[in-house]
């Protein structure tokens, strides 16, 4: 029998809905044998969302993630590499000692993943402004692992596995040339050398979860493609060339396209992968047709990473109500992914 993949699993900021819907992951008899989780956090807030949930798991308290390879299947192992604070946070609030945590938390859990200890890592949701307000000034944690991980070519990539709605047999996966930036600012971001390594990135991807031959399809900045020029230059300047530079590689890649209609093709399963210019052109797509089943993935990383794609939602916070599919999903990609 093969061994499960062991997953470091961190709580995120914990007055968001991270610990909710971590516990109810890893108490749902969905969660595959593949997922050994072990969670990365604060004992005492992990156990009061267990009383929340109503799980029936003992919280056991380890010294490392190597230790909670030994807890059984009726203990929630659970490591805690930061201090006592992140316990007095208050729910639904922007707090400091929350922020300061979520890193502390995503820090330890890459430096094990690094080191081989877990076979991959999972993250709940962070908040950005709490974040900041530690002295993190990262935009996410899509740019925490990749300076962790020592790693200058990255994205984010959002994934939905094949199914009812998504044609292609590998699922469909967007990734993001330009990411937690201003609207305003996207175009004077955008180069050609970055949107051929997003579509790099995305290639290798999918060949990892076993697609011989990706296609690929990259958005258009502007509406209607430009429309020859009309509605702005980008695509003639910067993105055809990154198109037929990846083309002339050998990446099958067509663009770019306008966005509107690209995804209808790449849902109908023409595309296996899509190259989005912005946070939005990538994000409303995958969420409208799939928002609890999409995974947050970080490409280009020595280590697995993934993530559900909702936030912290401090609006229903330890109410009892957030749903764990997001994080049932993205335990099985890691798990998948570690495997291959």
């Amino acid at each position: 029998m093969t061994e499960p993949s062991v997953i470091a699993v961190t709580l995120g900021d914990v007055a968001g809905i991270g610990p909710e819907v971590v516990v109810r992951a890893c108490c749902d008899e969905r969660l595959p044998k593949s997922c050994r989780p072990i969670v990365v956090g604060h004992p005492e807030v992990l156990r009061r969302a267990v009383a929340l949930v109503g799980c029936d798991r003992k919280v056991v308290e380890v010294d490392s993630l190597s230790a909670g390879k030994q807890s059984t299947k009726n203990e929630l192992a659970c490591w805690n590499p930061a201090g006592d604070d992140a316990a007095h946070v208050e729910p639904g609030k922007i707090d400091v000692a929350a922020g300061q945590s979520a890193y502390e938390y995503l820090i330890a859990a890459t430096h094990a993943a690094l080191n081989g200890e877990v076979d991959a890592v999972t993250t709940a949701p962070l908040n950005k402004a709490a974040l900041q307000l530690a002295g993190h000034n990262y935009p996410g944690h899509t740019e925490i692992l990749a300076e962790a991980c020592g790693v200058s070519k990255f994205a984010m990539m959002l994934y939905l596995p094949a199914g009812e709605i998504v044609r292609s047999p590998f699922g469909l996966g967007v990734a993001h040339v330009t990411l937690h930036t201003s609207i305003a600012s996207v175009p004077q971001l955008l180069d050609s050398p970055a949107v051929e390594e997003k579509i790099a990135l995305i290639d290798s991807f999918l060949r990892n979860v076993g697609c011989e031959a990706p296609r690929i399809g990259v958005c258009a900045l502007n509406p209607h493609a430009g429309e020859g020029g009309l509605f702005g230059d980008e695509e003639r300047r910067l993105i055809a060339p990154a198109v037929a530079s990846q083309r002339a590689a050998g990446i099958d890649v067509t663009g770019p396209l306008p966005a509107d209609t690209l995804f209808c093709r790449a849902i109908a399963g023409e595309f296996d992968g899509v190259a989005a210019m912005y946070h939005d052109q990538g994000h409303i797509a995958l969420k409208l047709i799939g928002f609890d089943r999409a995974v947050n993935i970080t490409l280009g990383l020595p280590i697995v990473r993934t993530s559900p794609s909702h936030g912290t939602a401090f609006d229903i916070a330890w109410q009892g109500r957030a749903s764990a599919d997001g994080m049932l999903e993205a335990l099985r990609i890691a798990a998948l992914l570690a495997k291959r």
